[in-house]
């Protein structure tokens, strides 16, 4: 199952560090097969509010993020962003392509419980 690492970041201060980064940062994610899909750019909203940029990177699956996150070569330049930015990181398995929005409800609390 494609798993994502999501790191939602604010308050980048866009300095040496991040370009360093952001030149080695491909060459970490790839024996780990992952691939940026979303990489920042400017959102249009249409509800609520947002702010900060939004980066999205393709695994196949949670191990291999995992994997990538912990690899000595993600962690040598890490500090790079952590130290020169704020913002939440984690990683979420997708869906299957025959994935429909009612499949959720089975996992609810309350679904188990009968109506009325």
């Amino acid at each position: 199952m494609t798993a994502y690492a999501i790191g939602h970041l604010h308050e980048v201060d866009v300095g040496p560090d991040i370009v360093e980064y952001l030149r080695r940062i491909d060459e970490t994610l790839a024996p780990f097969e992952g691939r940026f899909i979303i990489h920042g750019g400017p959102a249009t909203v249409v509800e609520g509010s947002w702010s900060g940029d939004l980066i999205v990177i393709a695994f196949p699956d949670q191990d291999r993020a995992r994997a990538w996150y912990d690899s000595p070569a993600y962690r040598r330049i890490l500090p790079l962003r952590t130290e020169n930015s704020r913002g939440d990181v984690f990683f979420i398995d997708g869906v299957s392509a025959d994935h429909r929005a009612a499949d959720v409800i089975a996992k609810l609390p309350l679904a188990d419980q009968p109506l009325g």
